[in-house]
Formats: structure tokens, sequence, C-alpha cells
């Protein structure tokens, strides 16, 4: 039996035609041909069960032929606002992996002590879009530019519950994964910043306090920016899991 070959195509409903990416892997590497079965992700909770009606060198034009709704396997939004590290390889990294455990929002903050100032969201997309079909998932992380630290923060209109993570001993801190399975009247939806590899600043960290933002540890151990952010993801996660 054939492994279910999936793609994503962000408006599989509408449309007829692979996109051009998409249908360069299913024609050169997969080979696939008209009669041939494939899936569609459209990145918004559906999948498409699709034939291959023709192909050309450059196109793969299909039909669908059923519709099958996914249903979110945790509760609320899950919000990742993360300072990208220098070596932008381990920030790759971490972007896949918290797909694959499952998240909806990545913004990226550019902080006092941040090393990394610019990134290629195209790049992020990419990977992202990788790591949803490799996992299966229903629903695509949005990936919003990066942002100065303050921006963010006086102009977050987050619902739910936020927090801010950092390791300055005389702010005290509550533990961040015993603060998110509290029952709040907040709702479900959680905002976690994690800082760059200095931390935030100290006042960077009193600002986001003072815009709502609850300050929290991810624990004894001192993290990398992106162990931190996939802890952060996976604790988060695990709090609204149905």
């Amino acid at each position: 039996m054939k492994e279910a070959r999936y793609f994503y195509v962000p408006n599989a409903a509408t449309e007829t035609e692979l996109p051009t990416e998409e249908a360069v892997h299913a024609l050169r590497v997969l080979r696939l041909k008209a009669g041939d079965e494939m899936y569609l992700m459209d990145g918004k909770g559906f999948f498409f069960r699709a034939e291959v009606m023709m192909t050309t060198s450059k196109k793969c034009v299909y039909s669908i032929k059923d519709t099958l709704p996914q249903e979110l396997s945790w509760r609320g939004k899950i919000h990742l606002a993360i300072a990208p590290t220098k070596d932008i390889g381990r920030m790759e990294w971490m972007v896949e992996k918290a797909t694959e455990v499952g998240f909806d929002v990545l913004s990226f903050l550019d902080c006092k002590f941040s090393e990394r100032k610019t990134l290629r969201a195209d790049r992020i997309e990419k990977i992202i879009v990788s790591a949803v079909k490799q996992s299966r998932k229903g629903w695509k992380p949005s990936v919003c530019p990066m942002i100065p630290f303050r921006d963010f923060i006086e102009d977050c209109s987050c619902e739910g519950r936020k927090y801010i993570c950092h390791c300055y001993p005389e702010i005290p801190r509550a533990d961040f994964f015993m603060t998110v399975n509290d029952h709040s009247p907040l709702g479900d939806d959680i905002t976690v910043l994690i800082g760059p590899e200095g931390d935030f600043s100290i006042d960077e960290v009193r600002l986001a306090m003072e815009h709502g933002f609850e300050s929290v540890t991810l624990g004894s151990s001192r993290l990398r920016t992106e162990t931190a952010g996939l802890s952060a993801v996976m604790m988060a996660h695990l709090a609204r899991r149905k």
C-alpha cells in the first residue's frame, strides 16, 4: 500500500492545480500521474482527498473527491513571541519542532540584547509548511514580521493570558507550567515571550509586566533560546490539549 502523499495548497477548495513548488515535487520527485490519489492541506482546518486528473512538465491538475474537516487537538491559541538566535539554524530547528508539536502564531522580537536584527520570513514559512505536512497538522501557524520589543508589548492585543519568561531572581516568577494549568477566567489563549541569548533586559521585563504580562520561569535550568521556545510551546500545548 502506497503512503499517502500530502501537499500544502492554501486555496485547495477553489483551485484546480497544485502550486508551482508543490507541483515540481509531485511530478519530478514522486512521479505522480493521472489517476493517482493525493491529499491536500489548506492550513485552515481542512484536508482534501483528490485525484490527479492531468499532468504536464510543470502542472499537476487535480479534482477533489472528498472534504475532510480536521479537529484541533488543543484549546485556544498558542502564540510564541521569541527573539531569534544569532545562529539562524538553531531558530529554524525550533520552528520545525514547535510546528510538529502544535501552536498558532509565531512572532519575532528585536530586543535590547538581540544579536540578530533581521531574518528571512520566507525561509521560516517554508520550514513551517514542511513541518505541517510531515506532522499532518490541519492548521498552519501564522508568521509575523520581526518587531521591536516595545512595539510588540505596547501594541499587543492578544486575548487570554500573557507571560514573559526570564532569569532575573530579583523579580518574583511563577512556574510557567503550573500557571498555565490553572483554570483562568481570561480564557484559553496563551501568549508567551522568550528572550534572546542574553535574556531580556530587566527594563523590558518590567515594561511587559506593566502591560499585563505575568513573570514566569520555565524551571531551574538555564535554557538556550531555542530550547526555551520549544519548551514553552510544549508546556502550553500540554496544558491546553483536548
